[in-house]
């Protein structure tokens, strides 16, 4: 203990002379520079000495961090919880009776379950356990096989006493009454015993006898008193009165109850299992049909065969319909349902009809298999008219076309019955009509095409119907994900089948029927590859516009485009979006309209009805972003111009493409009004009409003008139902509308008198009243002053605010930066601190281990060296 002291005492003598010395030591005061020498004012920190501060701050954080630090997580803390320990005012002798009494109270009022020294009952589901301890209770049975079990006491000396009473000792109390007697045999204790046996069962059972005469008499007398105690009435007034209904929700309650319990749905199949699957079905279909064009019979399908486990219990089992027959005996032979013999044949022995019949039911119990199972593909009919309707991806006229897929299902699905109901014998006429009409159906696997002649010469010759049967299978069997090189072939087939529909509308007449029946597949071959046939109609579309173009700087002049062009903007519409902004195909398809509704003049009818075609699919392609096209609103007025009679006074001009007076300006002018208005009836204008216009007569040409302007009235009406939002709507239409009042109203029929009378109602007389324009109004800059900003400077050096309020805040606010940059330097000290001190501690303990592993290791060493001088002692 002497030690430490003396460190004490230098560690304060230490202290005592640094203390007077550091302020004589220059190096260890720090003086405070100021920027300027203010009179009057009185500093306290021109001296620092930063040597003491930081010794008196680490003392500091010994006594208060250091401890807290060594305290973490340690609770051994001794709290006296006495009453009124801590409590100075009170005395000692009034403690000790307080808790003297408060101890008395609390084991007076004490009621623990454990405490078995309190007087309390103990029960056991409302009986006493003293009471249960006495084992009072007599087991009574009221069955004669208990009697089996009870044992007496002449039985169990008689077994197993070894004689009954003639081994037994007597007790010293018991007084020999039987002395001059002789001892009793065994066999007549056996016979004793078997009486008294007897005579216990008759007590027993006479007893038993009683106590149900007894309960049965007391069943009775409670019937009798029965009615006086419950105030309901009697049994007969029961019955008389009438069941109460149940209510709905009752009702449905017990319906839900007999109600199917769930089912397990199917998996949901990938687009490449469907695919495999529909492939698989069209190739067995396909192998059928080549079998029997070469007349073999085709086998028929085994029944799979359903393994159960020993340990299923059929629980999923559902009974659907009544299958249970009823049999009857008569006239020595089995009765049957009439539906059962009217499948077997009358003909036959008794023995076959059985068999006939075991069979049908094996084959109805594999449909029903079949329909359970998913494995059977091949069998399972509306499986397969479920997968042909989802291999067609995205068609938007799929609902149209799902009469024609009913069709194809239905051939499919005979096809598949006609395979499986098959003879097994067929007669050689019937084998030859066989083939024939297996030669006559439709292949059902086809292969991808490798040109557009490959193409053409796989659906020349059919109906429409049939060519989009074998674009479909050809799809389904040659699926991107069924092959590696099929992608790229169906990439390919998009451009043939899109070069296969120009040639349709290019021949003549031209089969525009066949086009509108393959539109499906090419939107199915789209969705699948939009990029190949985003780049296939961008190349068809600038091939169009390229060739107007050439055309216009060549000659000057360009002829409208054929139908196949007009096909293909039509085509354009329907498979790629036409309200985006911009678009890498309704774009140049846009460009291609206007070009053709601006640099291609007007001389002939078949020229302004292939015009009129254009401008309607510009409304389907505007529909819905409600673009403005300058372009249709001056072919428009155009074709109004060209029927009007009298070219003079008219108020508005027309441009390019049409002429305001020429050999074409009267185009539309009707040579014989009376008779063309007698025979005219409103039609639609078909595509058909922009190529291979016939018109003989003029009775026809007439008919033929007044439908282009009926359709051409029927434009001005929807290009005003959009634009009627315009602000410009009344300069836009104002030339139409003056052209609509120069047509003969009239020469023309009543129906398009009716129709020019709506438009005339939808075009505004005056325009509507316009806000002028005017310059946004902003407020003046200010000129630049040169006068000079006197700003109070305050004490902490920086520009503040004027008022009182905002000096006030910036105060607070450099106060409050000012101890938060404060508390940051003390955190960053403390943990510094504590790092240090953590180290220190790591590196004690190291030490320590480090001199307790030397001193092993010198005394494992000092006992090995002893070792070895001891067994070179012994070798000596």
């Amino acid at each position: 203990m002497g030690k430490p002291q003396k460190r004490n005492i230098a560690d304060k003598v230490r202290k005592f002379k640094t203390s007077k010395e550091i302020k004589n030591n220059p190096f260890e005061v720090k003086i405070n520079r100021k920027k300027f020498d203010i009179l009057g004012r009185k500093t306290k920190h021109d001296v620092g000495l930063p040597g003491v501060s930081r010794s008196k701050a680490i003392n500091k954080r010994k006594n208060t961090l250091l401890k807290e630090y060594k305290q973490k997580d340690k609770a051994n803390k001794f709290i006296d919880r006495r009453f009124g320990e801590y409590d100075t005012k009170m005395a000692p002798e009034e403690k000790i009776l307080q808790r003297f009494s408060m101890e008395r109270q609390r084991t007076l009022d004490k009621k623990d379950l454990y405490n078995l020294n309190e007087d309390e009952e103990l029960t056991h589901y409302g009986q006493s356990l003293a009471e249960m301890e006495k084992f009072n209770d007599l087991v009574e049975s009221d069955s004669d096989s208990e009697e089996k079990g009870l044992l007496s006491a002449e039985l169990t000396a008689s077994h197993f006493g070894g004689g009954g009473g003639l081994l037994r000792k007597k007790a010293p109390g018991e007084k020999e009454e039987d002395g001059p007697q002789r001892a009793k045999s065994r066999q007549e204790l056996i016979e004793e015993l078997i009486i008294k046996s007897k005579q216990e069962k008759r007590e027993r059972q006479t007893q038993k006898e009683e106590s149900q005469v007894l309960t049965q008499k007391l069943d009775e007398d409670w019937k009798s008193i029965q009615g006086l105690l419950s105030h309901k009435g009697s049994r007969a007034s029961k019955e008389e009165a009438e069941k109460p209904k149940l209510d709905e929700y009752d009702m449905m309650v017990r319906e839900l109850g007999f109600e199917m319990k769930a089912q397990p749905s199917e998996k949901l199949k990938s687009e490449e299992e469907l695919a495999r699957e529909e492939r698989e079905r069209l190739q067995k279909l396909e192998a059928d049909r080549l079998s029997r064009m070469k007349g073999e019979a085709p086998e028929k399908s085994k029944k799979k065969v359903v393994h159960f486990s020993a340990d299923d219990l059929n629980d999923g089992f559902i009974l659907d319909k009544e299958d249970r027959k009823m049999l009857a005996y008569q006239d020595g032979k089995w009765n049957m349902d009439e539906e059962e013999e009217e499948k077997g044949d009358g003909e036959e022995e008794e023995g076959e009809k059985g068999e006939d019949e075991e069979l049908g039911e094996e084959e109805e119990e594999g449909d029903d298999d079949e329909d359970d199972d998913e494995e059977d593909d091949s069998e399972d009919d509306e499986e397969d008219a479920h997968s042909d309707i989802d291999s067609e991806q995205g068609s938007e006229e799929e609902e149209e076309e799902g009469d024609d897929n009913d069709e194809e299902e239905d051939n499919e699905e005979q096809a598949l019955v006609e395979t499986e109901s098959a003879p097994k014998q067929l007669s050689e006429e019937e084998r030859k009509a066989q083939q024939e009409a297996a030669k006559a159906e439709l292949p059902y696997t086809f292969k991808a095409p490798e040109s557009v002649e490959e193409l053409k010469s796989m659906l020349q010759g059919y109906s429409p119907e049939k060519q989009r049967l074998i674009l479909d299978r050809t799809l389904k069997c040659n699926h991107p994900s069924l092959g590696v090189g099929n992608k790229l072939k169906l990439q390919k087939m998009f451009g043939f089948l899109l070069e296969y529909m120009g040639e349709l509308a290019c021949s003549k007449p031209p089969e525009l029927n066949t086009v509108n029946v393959l539109i499906p597949q090419l939107h199915g071959l789209c969705q699948l590859f939009p990029g190949e046939a985003c780049k296939i109609m961008q190349t068809l579309l600038s091939d169009s516009v390229h060739s107007i173009e050439e055309t216009t700087e060549g000659t000057g002049r360009a002829a409208f485009p054929e139908l196949d062009t007009v096909l293909y903007l039509k085509i354009t519409a329907l498979l790629f979006p036409t309200s985006d902004f911009r678009h890498p195909v309704t774009t140049p398809a846009f460009l291609c309209i206007s070009q053709a509704l601006t640099k291609c003049p007007v001389g002939s009818l078949q020229d302004v009805a292939c015009g009129l075609v254009l401008c309607c699919l510009a409304v389907e392609y505007i529909a819905l972003s409600q673009r403005f096209l300058p372009e249709v609103i001056n072919f428009l007025l155009g074709v109004l111009h060209l029927a009007v009679a009298n070219k003079e006074a008219l108020g508005y001009s027309v441009v390019a493409p049409f002429k305001q007076v020429g050999r074409s300006s009267d185009l539309l002018v009707l040579s014989s009004p009376r008779e063309a208005t007698e025979g005219w009836s409103r039609k639609p204008l078909p595509l058909s009409a922009a190529q291979g216009l016939q018109l003989t007569t003029d009775l026809e040409k007439d008919h033929h003008r007044l439908s282009l302007l009926d359709t051409c009235l029927d434009l001005v009406k929807r290009f005003a139902m959009l634009y009627k939002d315009t602000p410009s709507f009344f300069h836009i239409f104002r030339p139409i509308r003056m052209a609509l009042q120069q047509l003969p109203l009239q020469s023309f029929p009543s129906a398009l008198q009716e129709r020019h009378t709506e438009v005339l109602e939808l075009l505004p007389e005056t325009p509507a009243q316009q806000p002028p324009l005017v310059f946004d109004k902003k407020k003046p800059i200010p000129l630049k002053m040169l006068t000079p900003k006197i700003v109070e400077v305050l004490d902490y050096g920086k520009k503040r605010g004027n008022t009182k309020e905002q000096r006030e805040q910036e105060r607070l606010k450099h106060k409050y930066k000012k101890e938060f940059k404060g508390a940051l330097r003390e955190i960053r000290k403390d943990s510094r601190f504590l790092a240090q001190e953590k180290l220190s501690d790591i590196m004690k303990r190291d030490s320590e281990r480090k001199r307790k592993v030397k001193e092993l290791m010198g005394s494992l060493s000092t006992q090995e060296g002893e070792w070895k001088a001891m067994k070179k002692m012994k070798k000596k």
